[in-house]
């Protein structure tokens, strides 16, 4: 069995992600999502509707970001801690601390967006086996 490569373009999603180009990053990483083998394929799935709830949040859709970011978070947790060389502990908690205070809120009235810690896409130190 030959080991999995990384594309390219999955670490343009991540640069794209951490700048808050969510919607540059949907377009990025649905481009190999849709050819991907699994597991790859669902982890790139969960990365970008977290991208996408945050596209979201920007654009004042708070159901739309409270569905996709729970949707991505719930996939997110089937992986484990370091994934393709990324922490995907952190952006788990960084999500669910995120989803928590938007699930809390009616509107986005309520809430100031920019006091939002948005989700970042680490890199993990560990050693991993994917």
């Amino acid at each position: 069995m030959s080991e999995f490569v990384v594309p390219d373009e999955f670490w343009q999603g991540v640069e794209q992600f951490n700048q808050e180009q969510f919607y540059a990053c949907h377009d990025t990483l649905e481009a190999i999502w849709m050819e991907a083998p699994q597991p790859q394929k669902t982890f790139y799935q969960a990365v970008l509707q977290i991208a996408v709830a945050l596209y979201h949040l920007e654009n004042s859709n708070l159901r739309g970001a409270v569905i996709l970011l729970g949707e991505g978070i719930n996939k997110l947790r089937n992986y484990p801690a370091s994934y393709l060389g990324i922490d995907v502990d952190e952006l788990l908690i960084a999500g669910a601390t995120l989803l928590s205070i938007l699930q809390q809120k009616d509107t986005l009235a309520e809430i100031n967006i920019e006091s939002l810690h948005l989700p970042k896409i680490a890199l993990s130190m560990q050693a991993e086996n994917s």
